[in-house]
């Protein structure tokens, strides 16, 4: 899972604004500004190399903030 969804920065952060482009979901900001310092990214390759799954499972700039993903996006399914 990745940490993002639980991230201070997730609606400012240029790597989650990456992520999102790579999972072909609408970006919380369209200008994202935060440059996080040494963000860890999961890449898992399935089905033959035809589907990628990217997470955030480290970054020295995370700031706990639970549930801000959801807040940001109320009703939705928080991504997995």
């Amino acid at each position: 899972m990745c940490i993002c969804i639980n991230c201070h920065y997730v609606d400012q952060c240029i790597t989650y604004h990456a992520v999102e482009g790579q999972h072909q979901q609408p970006h919380l900001t369209e200008e994202p500004s935060f440059e996080p310092v040494g963000p860890t990214i999961n890449v898992n390759i399935r089905n033959h190399g035809t589907e990628m799954e990217w997470d955030v499972v480290g970054c020295l700039s995370f700031k706990q903030e639970t549930g801000k993903w959801a807040r940001l996006r109320p009703g939705e399914l928080v991504p997995t």
